[in-house]
């Protein structure tokens, strides 16, 4: 497993760092401390009913592709086709 800095850590967790970082500054300086001195497993461990809060607080933003995006659309354009029921 390869070890990752704090903010590709907070990436992976869909948090926004730079933004939980202006939030919450002593907050964040103090989980960035604590993830350099232990594994990012055990840094989950200790920090497991902060992340949630957290991540809602501070949500990354990510830009979902075009071509994902069409799909999408395209999917819920689609006509549902129920099978005609039988007549005896």
């Amino acid at each position: 497993m390869e070890i990752k800095d704090f903010e590709s850590y907070l990436k992976d967790k869909k948090i926004d760092s730079a933004a939980f970082q202006k939030g919450q500054p002593e907050q964040w300086i103090k989980f960035k401390d604590l993830y350099n001195q232990i594994h990012p497993n055990s840094f989950t461990a200790q920090k497991l009913y902060l992340i949630n809060p957290i991540r809602r607080a501070f949500p990354l933003k990510e830009e979902v592709p075009e071509k994902a995006a069409s799909t999408v659309q395209a999917a819920r354009s689609k006509v549902m086709m129920r099978p005609k029921p039988k007549t005896n």
